[in-house]
């Protein structure tokens, strides 16, 4: 059986008439850089995540960079992260001469942890970038409020949690990535809303902020050859966007999509004592970038090892806290352990899930799981 962790390709021959028709008009116009199709899209991201502000970019990387340089943070100034994400949320940190603060997460939400952020500020404390983990958002409530009380800047890193909503105690409910001072997400093919190429976008309910995104991605200037701050060359191309808006339209189905493909894995691991399924926080739905099991007694290197046997994809994310990765050993001020990183690090696999998966696949890949701990 041929199943894939992300099935890109399936995807885009359901809606191949339509993605090939935007490139199309993107060729015709020769507007490939900052042409209509770019601002098309940024006017429809903006109306679907509710915010004023939209700043394409060139991709999830630049996205963070560009949201610290508009914040003005400074060389020394500390930046705290969560210690089991992606690279890139602490590589720009490192990048701006800032210094990565990383903090240990929740063991059910795979999120960072308030109580550790609240430990870990300090007087040279600015900014906390919550990663949005996997589908579901972190505490933005609680972060808020800490942040507010500390004069600290948000930074949302929304890339694998596009499509979803968090829902704040009184039932108000906003798009993930738009409760902080500045959201950011990445348009890597894989992501629930992915282009087919490199793409990213920046976005903020701030005036002055959303300005000065837009000019630090083009090159510090709002009007051309006149330079206002120092910037940088980061820009999404007219054909990415065409095709972004055409899965803009689709996102919601999409997230759907994956929604039932984790209840399906729930359903069938729910009796598997071995098992631990992905919680669901109550402040946010989760739209299943990835679907995450902890495999409890050490058993989930033996479980790699038989789903590659089996021909089944599956990826472990991740298996070294940022803290112990060689590029941030001198700058993690000595930190060797924080318990909840180190477990999930030991325990996580994450199984295929994407919009294509039918009932046949699922029932494979169930069947072969629960084989295994037979």
């Amino acid at each position: 059986m041929n199943i894939q962790m992300v099935d890109v390709k399936s995807q885009y021959l359901k809606i191949k008439e339509e993605i090939d028709r935007g490139i199309q008009e993107v060729i015709d116009t020769t507007a490939f850089i900052n042409g209509p199709k770019v601002k098309q899209f940024q006017h429809e991201f903006e109306t679907y995540l509710g915010v004023k502000h939209v700043t394409p970019c060139a991709n999830g990387t630049d996205a963070l960079q560009i949201a610290m340089m508009a914040l003005g943070l400074k060389p020394g100034d500390e930046v705290i992260v969560p210690a089991f994400t992606y690279v890139a949320t602490a590589e720009v940190i490192a990048l701006l001469g800032l210094i990565p603060v990383m903090v240990d997460v929740d063991g059910d939400t795979f999120n960072i942890n308030t109580e550790s952020i609240r430990s870990a500020i300090t007087s040279k404390t600015r900014a906390i970038v919550p990663v949005h983990l996997f589908g579901q958002s972190a505490d933005m409530e609680n972060i808020m409020k800490i942040a507010e009380a500390h004069h600290l800047y948000v930074i949302e890193d929304n890339a694998q949690a596009i499509g979803g909503d968090y829902i704040f105690r009184d039932g108000r409910l906003v798009k993930t990535g738009t409760t902080g001072h500045i959201g950011c997400t990445s348009f890597y093919p894989s992501k629930n809303l992915g282009c087919y190429g490199d793409g990213g976008a920046i976005f903020t309910n701030d005036n002055e902020l959303g300005a000065l995104l837009y000019k630090i991605a083009n090159h510090g200037q709002s009007v051309r050859y006149y330079h206002d701050v120092v910037g940088c060359n980061s820009r999404l191309d007219s054909i990415q966007a065409a095709i972004l808006s055409v899965k803009l339209r689709n996102l919601d189905g999409y997230c759907n999509s994956r929604i039932k493909v984790a209840d399906f894995y729930d359903a069938s691991f729910a009796d598997t004592e071995a098992l631990e399924t992905p919680y669901r926080a109550s402040y946010s739905t989760h739209v299943f970038h990835q679907y995450t099991l902890k495999v409890k007694d050490g058993r989930r290197d033996q479980l790699k090892k038989y789903l590659d046997d089996q021909n089944i994809p599956n990826m472990i994310y991740y298996p070294v806290p940022l803290y112990k990765q060689e590029a941030f050993k001198a700058s993690s001020n000595g930190l060797e352990f924080l318990p909840v990183t180190e477990e999930l690090c030991r325990e996580v696999i994450s199984l295929p899930i994407h919009t294509e998966m039918d009932d046949m696949q699922l029932n494979y890949i169930t069947d072969k799981v629960k084989t295994f701990f037979s």
